[in-house]
């Protein structure tokens, strides 16, 4: 089987192995073997196949006790003297296939299901007993699983749920039910189903072969029944007696058409209604009733003759079965006491295939009959809408509200509110004359909208009350303050950059101008030239924080708090001061805040010289600066007088403006104080509060312009301001006009003014000026008292 075969041998077993092979089972199918080249001797002969199969077939579900015998496998190089020995491989091998080693012989030791696995794919191999050498090459052959009748058909969508309009015509087809057999449909009848009716007869039926069933009787009538209960049988091997069936159930609903007319259950219906019935009220309902059900018995009414086919109408509710009858005109019992109306109520949906069962609809006959009562008073109008401001004095008449009694008698009418409508009080009415008043302060921030219900009641008879809704709208009026919305706090990287934007700032105001709203930003006057933030106003109600300058550090400062003026557009203005904490914080290259706690800092131990040198050479730079702007403040040039003697005088300045004190010498210009022409311009023109006057001081004052009575003329220039300013409807709520000579009385600081201690050469102690917070900030500076290591609020 596996070594080199000469002929004569081969030509010696030849009629051996025919011999077995006729003993072998018939699935057993042998292919010849293929000769190799005998006379060669070469190392690359190609071995002799002495043995080559295919498949073996057994049949499915075996029962007996003993394993079942499959086939036998034999090589022709088997002598007989047990040195060979054969090897089962592959599926099922040693758990489901056996083989003798030493006869070749195959069993199956479990129960084989076709529809479980229908064959099994194995290989075979001879080997020497001793040394376990294959003598041969594997084989691969396959075992077929014969199919044997063992399951029955199965539905396996039942029970299954049908329907087939009523009155179908025999034929008519319902339903299709597909079996299916487990078994081979190649292999005999074990799959050939044949459907029949075992329960449902004479009203349907089953197509044996199709599995279609169809209705089998004429004219069946959903409103006799309804629903039938059908029995199929699936049954195999042709119907035939032996053959394995099984059942499914298929329930079967007639569906409805509209084959029945509607009829009224009266012929004649009484109904009433009072007078006073507003219109839009039911005054009853009608219904024709209908056999069918769904669509085909929705309904529609219509009045189609009678006195009171102008008065009354009538609809369909939401299921389309009723008619509602309702008042369309105001009744009244002296006039017209009893109506008559004769509807109609006909089926909406109709199939032309059952008209001839028509017609499908009926007539009836209504009686309506009105009752007199005793009207309520009536107002002129069913409603009342009134705007009013917010700012309205107590007392103001909001609205006069009528009502009258429709009745004969015209009794006299009283008013009230109904306190459940105003429960905090708002409103008053006068009890004779209905005039609607206010008697406590408007607020349309906290309530926009009053919606008061008026009472009118007869004085006869308090029974007869009527009631009337009144909608007050209050309007806005700009009395709020706007604020910065959310963003209360903020951060500055360490390595920000001067003119970074840090934050965007919004504002919000409760009031809601017709307009809309309209914010200007800036920061609050002791903040304005701080040295650390700028604001922005982008003009569109958002401000920008940005950076002023660089090299920012924990160690330095880590929170600034920068006070933000905001101020709205309406009138009048509404202002108000936030503050915006602003904390230092260490960032990644992104932007991302790590930390905005102060941490210590150290340099390495070790610097290289490169790194040395570059910190000299900033700090370098930095004192060659100093030493400069020392210098340019130094020989700044000081503002020519007209004499050598120090005058004492008052300067017109912008009232957001903090003075720097007598030694501010670029703020004010006090030239335009000795312009004897600036008196004499036109008293009405616009003020220019909000704008700077006077450029600087640091203009200097010609000669001519204080040739002589200078004092008049700032006297006049002084008093055509003020005049101006009188009479200015247009001005600002607060003066412009500062006086640095007066600064008041009981201040606990004493006066700060140098101009009555020029004789003084006594040297004055100004430490507590660091005590006074940082609005006297500029203040310590100018005395030289400001504390070198307080860190700066802004």
């Amino acid at each position: 089987m596996g070594g080199r075969n000469p002929p004569a041998v081969a030509s010696a077993l030849l009629p051996v192995a025919l011999c077995i092979l006729t003993l072998l089972p018939h699935g057993l199918v042998g292919e010849p073997a293929e000769e190799g080249n005998a006379g060669s001797s070469a190392p690359l002969q190609r071995v002799k196949r002495g043995w080559v199969w295919n498949q073996f077939f057994v049949l499915e579900e075996y029962t007996g006790l003993e394993p079942l015998y499959i086939g036998k496998l034999h090589s022709d190089m088997d002598k007989g003297d047990g040195s060979i020995k054969y090897i089962l491989m592959g599926e099922g091998a040693g758990t489901t296939f056996t083989i003798d080693d030493g006869t070749g012989d195959i069993h199956a030791i479990q129960r084989l299901d076709r529809e479980v696995k229908a064959q099994y794919a194995l290989r075979a191999q001879a080997r020497n007993r001793l040394t376990d050498r294959p003598l041969e090459p594997e084989s691969q052959f396959i075992v077929k699983i014969q199919d044997i009748n063992d399951n029955e058909p199965r539905f396996p969508d039942g029970p299954y749920e049908a329907s087939v309009p009523e009155m179908s015509n025999i034929g008519t087809s319902v339903i299709q039910l597909t079996a299916t057999d487990a078994d081979d449909p190649t292999y005999g009848n074990s799959a050939r189903v044949v459907y029949s009716i075992v329960k449902g007869q004479p009203y349907f039926s089953v197509d044996a072969k199709t599995g279609v069933v169809r209705v089998s009787l004429a004219d069946m009538d959903r409103e006799t029944i309804e629903n039938y209960s059908v029995l199929i049988q699936a049954k195999d091997m042709g119907g035939q007696l032996g053959g394995l069936a099984g059942t499914t159930t298929v329930n079967i609903t007639l569906g409805d058409v509209n084959d029945n007319p509607p009829m009224f259950d009266q012929r004649l219906y009484q109904m009433s209604i009072p007078e006073a019935a507003p219109v839009g009220s039911v005054v009853g309902r009608i219904r024709a009733k209908d056999k069918d059900v769904g669509v085909n018995a929705q309904m529609e009414y219509s009045i189609i003759d009678g006195d009171g086919r102008d008065t009354f109408d009538i609809s369909t509710d939401p299921t389309n079965l009723f008619g509602i009858i309702t008042v369309k005109r105001p009744l009244n019992f002296e006039s017209k006491p009893s109506y008559t109306l004769k509807v109609e109520g006909a089926n909406t949906h109709l199939d032309p295939a059952y008209r001839h069962r028509g017609p499908f609809k009926d007539v009836t006959i209504v009686h309506v009959s009105v009752e007199d009562v005793d009207e309520p008073p009536l107002f002129d109008m069913p409603a009342y809408y009134v705007q009013l401001s917010e700012d309205a004095e107590i007392g103001t008449v909001v609205k006069a509200v009528s009502a009258r009694d429709p009745d004969a008698a015209n009794n006299i009418v009283r008013y009230s509110i109904e306190r459940s409508s105003d429960p905090e009080k708002f409103f008053y009415i006068e009890i004779t004359s209905g005039s609607l008043m206010t008697v406590r302060s408007l607020d349309r921030e906290q309530v926009g909208w009053h919606n008061i219900t008026v009472l009118a009641m007869e004085m006869n008879n308090p029974t007869q009350i009527s009631s009337v809704p009144v909608a007050v709208r209050v309007l806005d009026v700009n009395d709020n303050p706007p604020s910065l919305t959310h963003y209360l706090e903020a951060y500055v990287c360490e390595n920000a950059k001067a003119g970074q934007l840090i934050q965007t700032v919004t504002a919000v105001d409760p009031d809601e101008p017709l307009g809309g709203q309209h914010f200007f930003y800036r920061l609050a006057p002791d903040a304005a030239n701080n040295p650390n933030f700028t604001l922005r106003d982008n003009q569109d109600n958002t401000a920008w924080i940005l950076t002023r300058r660089g090299g920012w550090t924990q160690q330095d400062q880590t929170v600034f708090y920068l006070p933000i003026f905001i101020s709205d557009g309406e009138r009048p203005v509404q202002t108000s001061t936030s503050t915006l904490t602003i904390r230092v914080c260490s960032c990644d290259h992104e932007g991302n805040v790590m930390s905005c706690n102060a941490e210590a800092y150290s340099l390495p131990a070790s610097l290289s010289r490169g790194a040395l040198i570059a910190i000299l050479a900033c700090i370098f730079v930095l004192l060659v600066m100093i030493l400069l702007m020392l210098s340019l403040r130094t020989h700044r040039k000081k503002p020519y007088l007209c004499d050598e003697e120090e005058n004492v005088h008052e300067n017109i300045v912008r009232y957001d403006d903090e003075g720097g004190g007598e030694e501010d010498t670029e703020a004010f210009d006090i030239g335009a104080m000795w312009n004897p022409r600036e008196a004499h311009h036109h008293l009405g023109k616009m003020r220019q509060d909000m704008l700077p006057e006077i450029e600087s001081l640091s203009r200097y004052v010609p000669q001519a312009c204080v040739a002589g009575g200078g004092d008049s003329n700032v006297h006049g220039y002084v008093l055509a301001k003020l005049l101006d300013a009188d009479e200015d409807s247009r001005a600002p709520p607060y003066d412009s006009l500062q006086t640095y000579a007066y600064e008041g009385e009981g201040s606990v600081a004493e006066s700060l003014s140098s101009l009555q201690s020029g004789t003084s050469n006594t040297d004055h102690e100004y430490d507590y000026l660091n005590d006074w917070g940082p609005r006297f900030k500029k203040l310590a500076e100018m005395y030289g008292v400001l504390e070198t290591n307080a860190p700066p609020m802004w």
